[in-house]
């Protein structure tokens, strides 16, 4: 593994995009319609004029309440879009839902046993705002911390956007990481849930990951509530009063 990554941190290779794809991207447009000729211009500038760019970027955003100023910036202390209010699900989610992509597919999953899942923007919208309200009858909050220890699965940027949602801060554990990783991180977050998963494919294998979460739950001093995602219909252990399956949490 070590020398996997020290040759990716010596890759010199460029891989560029055919001109069709190049030309027909989201960047492209948005440089287009700000009249920057490629992508050297467009570093220079925001190079030189980083409040430009970020007031650009800021803009394809939905506010409700426009900022004042972009950038405050005390050395060492920097303050970004002072007085600005918006929540980053509205422009991921409701503004797709309320228009005319209501219906168009946001996100395909492709699982390694060949399953496929299709979400709408509407059908992202509606599972988020599900599990958002079961975060808050568990009591998460603003500025509470919930651990995600799941695999690659839908569930796991729902998850993410619905403690966004809230205002809750999540802390992406990865998977692959054994039990004590995965203690050190949900108790150094203070993590007052987690949210994980039964079980996943990894390269033909059954990871038991509910199993491996239960071996250190009784180490995290935070840690309140557990929700389950039924990956695989594994029988798993579930305490009594912490545990509960993401299906029964969103009911």
């Amino acid at each position: 593994m070590r020398g996997q990554l020290d040759a990716l941190l010596r890759e010199e290779r460029v891989f560029n995009p055919d001109e069709e794809l190049a030309e027909n991207s989201n960047i492209r447009a948005w440089m287009d319609a700000r009249g920057i000729g490629g992508y050297d211009e467009l570093l220079e500038r925001a190079s030189s004029d980083p409040e430009w760019f970020w007031d650009e970027m800021a803009s394809e955003l939905e506010w409700f309440r426009p900022y004042t100023r972009v950038l405050e910036w005390e050395p060492p202390h920097a303050r970004w879009f002072t007085g600005g209010k918006f929540n980053i699900t509205y422009s991921a989610l409701d503004r797709h839902v309320m228009g005319p992509e209501r219906n168009r597919v946001a996100y395909i999953w492709e699982g390694e046993d060949g399953s496929v899942r299709k979400l709408t923007y509407y059908d992202l919208y509606r599972e988020v705002n599900r599990l958002a309200n079961a975060l808050k009858d568990m009591g998460v909050s603003r500025g509470d911390r919930v651990s995600i220890y799941l695999p690659m699965i839908p569930e796991l940027p729902i998850a993410m956007l619905a403690c966004a949602r809230i205002g809750a801060v999540h802390s992406v554990v990865f998977s692959g990481f054994w039990a004590k990783a995965f203690r050190e991180r949900a108790a150094d977050a203070g993590a007052k849930v987690a949210i994980t998963a039964d079980a996943f494919y990894r390269r033909g294998k059954v990871i038991r990951l509910k199993e491996t979460l239960d071996m250190v739950a009784d180490e995290i001093p935070s840690l309140e509530r557990v929700i389950v995602a039924d990956r695989m219909g594994d029988d798993v252990s579930m305490v009594d009063g912490r545990d509960i399956y993401w299906s029964e949490a969103v009911e």
